[in-house]
């Protein structure tokens, strides 16, 4: 089940809404746990069992660390909480994409292939990863003591807000908000426009672009220039609005039960370098990637050259973990390469430049990396950027005002911030206070995008699921 759905729309969320509020606060903590984990089953059934038993071994695990009083027993059993949560992400994850690429080289050298049954991808797997991780290593470091419940870690991890596409949260973030929270009727309201404007985003946005997206990088050698750069820009669009979709809804549906999640998106298609670019984009992976693997492998202490080998270890990760495919590898190793460019000098030469040259040049580059990001191989990645720089006929997309329409609102919502007035409108628009007046006003928008959101998807069954892969 995802959240752009109208089986979500219409009947889990009031249901579970209902639900939720009716519950005495002593008990709400238990509706929420069950409503999280009949989200998941109705995705993913055949797993649901064994990441609730992984989070039952995780949380007695970490609890025998906390107690244990030899530092060395404390570390391996930190060591072995680490080891099983990455062994389950790399055998649902990568076990396909490993056993593939042997494969691959076995037939290359003549030997009889290794027989195997693809391995399911469970939805979610990554983020379930991340937030496994981050509560083992910060109980292990001090930052944040252990969860006394059971219940209260297994509704952590698995909560159904975040647990589909993030943000990561980390537990120190929301251990208070787990035990107390306090959810007002200005929490509900305000959680539920940033929801729906996530949804308008997703549905409204992304969902239009991504059919022109698609059809772009289908045409394969009959792409002509034209057709390629208005793919690749359609893209470039389409996962933005899809992904901080995403978190504006489940930064709106943790609000209106009075969690407070973590940002993840802060205009990025304005940044003047890529370094600015990760400050701004996915920003709770950028945080988790520097402070569990980045400053662990000695960050920028150690010299310049050990900096940049951990910064290509790091995007390296970064990329494999979005997707158990060379493409995303290489996408991981071309922003690994520009961070390095940023720090020997580029960055300084952007500045120079100025502020729309820089942000022109580095939007550049990062919709040449998406290509790397959507591209279903290497060779239809190579073929992709052989069409935008060829200057050649072919096959026409299919462009209509609608299009048109969505692909203007697409560039204004993504540089509004450089218009005048537009960082106050903004602000405006996902301000958590509102007047009498701005109620209203919120109210009617939240009501027309609703609308529009769920009458899209009642007359299209092209949905598409980005975070699928991740």
């Amino acid at each position: 089940m995802v959240f752009s759905s109208n089986i979500f729309l219409l009947f889990f969320l009031p249901i579970f809404l209902l639900a939720y509020f009716v519950t005495p606060q002593r008990f709400r903590n238990y509706t929420l746990l069950l409503a999280s984990l009949v989200f998941y089953a109705y995705g993913a059934p055949d797993f649901i069992l064994i990441l609730v038993a992984a989070c039952v071994v995780n949380f007695f695990l970490v609890k025998g660390m906390v107690r244990a009083q030899n530092p060395k027993t404390k570390k391996g059993i930190c060591a072995l909480s680490v080891v099983l949560a990455l062994s389950l992400l790399l055998y649902f994850k990568y076990a396909n994409f490993f056993v593939d690429n042997l494969n691959a080289l076995l037939g290359w050298m003549h030997h009889v292939p290794v027989g195997w049954r693809d391995v399911a991808l469970p939805i979610g797997i990554s983020f379930f990863t991340f937030q496994s991780l981050t509560y083992t290593i910060d109980v292990y470091r001090g930052t944040t003591l252990p969860s006394r419940r059971l219940t209260d870690y297994v509704l952590y991890i698995m909560m159904f807000p975040q647990l589909i596409a993030g943000p990561i949260v980390r537990y120190n973030s929301v251990a208070a908000q787990i035990i107390s929270r306090q959810s007002t009727m200005e929490g509900r309201m305000t959680g539920f426009y940033r929801f729906v404007i996530g949804l308008a985003k997703k549905v409204l946005i992304a969902n239009t672009l991504a059919q022109v997206a698609d059809q772009a990088f289908a045409l394969g050698d009959g792409l002509s220039t034209g057709a390629a750069w208005i793919g690749m820009l359609s893209y470039t669009f389409q996962i933005y609005f899809d992904f901080s979709g995403y978190s504006d809804m489940a930064i709106g549906l943790g609000r209106m039960m009075g969690f407070s999640f973590p940002e993840n998106f802060m205009n990025p298609y304005t940044s003047r370098s890529i370094t600015e670019f990760w400050r701004r984009w996915h920003m709770t992976l950028g945080t988790f990637m520097k402070e569990y693997l980045y400053i662990p492998l000695g960050g920028n202490r150690k010299g310049a050259a050990r900096t940049y080998l951990n910064l290509v270890i790091v995007f390296l990760c970064s990329g494999f973990w979005h997707g158990a495919a060379w493409t995303f590898v290489l996408w991981g190793a071309y922003h690994g390469l520009f961070q390095i460019f940023d720090r020997i000098g580029m960055a300084k030469i952007l500045d120079k430049m100025g502020k729309l040259p820089s942000m022109l040049l580095t939007f550049l580059v990062v919709n040449l990396g998406w290509v790397l990001f959507r591209a279903d191989g290497v060779q239809q990645a190579g073929t992709f950027y052989q069409a935008l720089f060829a200057f050649k006929s072919g096959a026409a997309l299919t462009l209509d005002a609608h299009f048109w329409t969505v692909f203007v609102l697409a560039v204004v919502f993504s540089f509004i911030t450089l218009l005048k007035g537009g960082q106050k409108l903004q602000d405006r628009v996902f301000a958590e206070t509102y007047t009498v007046r701005r109620s209203w006003v919120m109210f009617a928008v939240t009501t027309l995008l609703f609308i529009l959101s769920v009458g899209s998807l009642m007359v299209s069954d092209f949905n598409p699921f980005i975070y699928f892969r991740f």
